[in-house]
């Protein structure tokens, strides 16, 4: 088939991303020959994934990989872990070169270059995100912490979730349990804390700290009031026998620089 024989508005058009598998290229008119010609060392495509292709030369991006590991894990995939957190919205994620992919248990799959595949009995609920079938907060933040090995980054992780409002430390210990075990001794730690109130990696330090003490038992983050019923600053630790407060300096839990600075000026006024 010649060059002209291809319809490339066709292709173009079944390709947001310029993304497309080999098998879809050929549906499409474009000849095994062809595509191994524009694939060649220097050519104008590049193979990205076995039997993927990206429709351009160079490193591709975020979303094209993405694309890429769908199209080629195939019919049911669905973003997980930190590629699905990063596309709800959150921002304490570990760099990945990876993409993270759940597919149904009876598919047979590998993972393969950057695309990391796990198969499940246990598909989670999946909405569409950037055009991507995404699994939900709770589940993707838990396939992502399994997943890592420093506890700061669980942790920052884990509160960001729960203190932006994507999920709650109910839904997540729900999650766990229902879930595998493999890789989830971390989450768990982590999750202890936050359940006893910590809302960062420094405030889920200091719940540890805490405990080892000996110390009376600690609340964190309560609402203070005095006996007329006047609001008190919150403090991020609070010890009730002896009307101790403990503030931890930390601006990993706020939105922003300036919403810590406006804390700290309510608790100091």
């Amino acid at each position: 088939m010649a060059r002209s024989d291809v319809d490339w508005d066709a292709v173009e058009a079944a390709a947001p991303h310029q993304v497309l598998t080999r098998a879809e290229l050929h549906r499409l008119g474009v000849t095994q020959s062809m595509i191994w010609t524009r694939t060649r060392p220097r050519g104008p495509w590049r193979n990205l994934l076995p039997g993927v292709v990206m429709l351009r030369n160079g490193r591709p991006t975020r979303v094209q990989a993405i694309d890429a590991a769908l199209r080629y894990a195939g019919k049911g995939a669905v973003v997980t872990g930190l590629t699905a957190v990063r596309l709800r919205g959150l921002r304490k994620v570990p760099d990945t070169t990876h993409v993270h992919l759940l597919i149904p248990q009876e598919r047979q799959r590998q993972s393969a270059g950057f695309a990391l595949i796990e198969r499940t009995r246990r598909l989670p609920l999946t909405l569409v995100e950037d055009g991507f079938p995404t699994a939900d907060v709770t589940r993707a933040v838990l396939d992502g912490a399994r997943r890592l090995t420093r506890r700061a980054q669980v942790e920052a992780l884990i509160a960001e979730a729960v203190q932006r409002g994507r999920t709650t430390p109910k839904l997540l210990r729900e999650e766990l349990e229902a879930g595998s075990d493999r890789g989830s001794a971390l989450p768990r730690r982590c999750l202890a804390a936050i359940e006893a109130g910590a809302r960062s990696t420094a405030e889920a330090r200091g719940v540890a700290l805490a405990r080892r003490s000996g110390l009376p038992p600690m609340r964190w983050n309560v609402r203070l009031r005095t006996p007329t019923g006047r609001v008190l600053p919150s403090p991020d630790g609070w010890i009730d026998d002896v009307c101790l407060a403990w503030e931890i300096d930390s601006y990993e839990h706020h939105l922003s620089p300036g919403d810590s600075a406006a804390r700290w000026n309510a608790t100091t006024s």
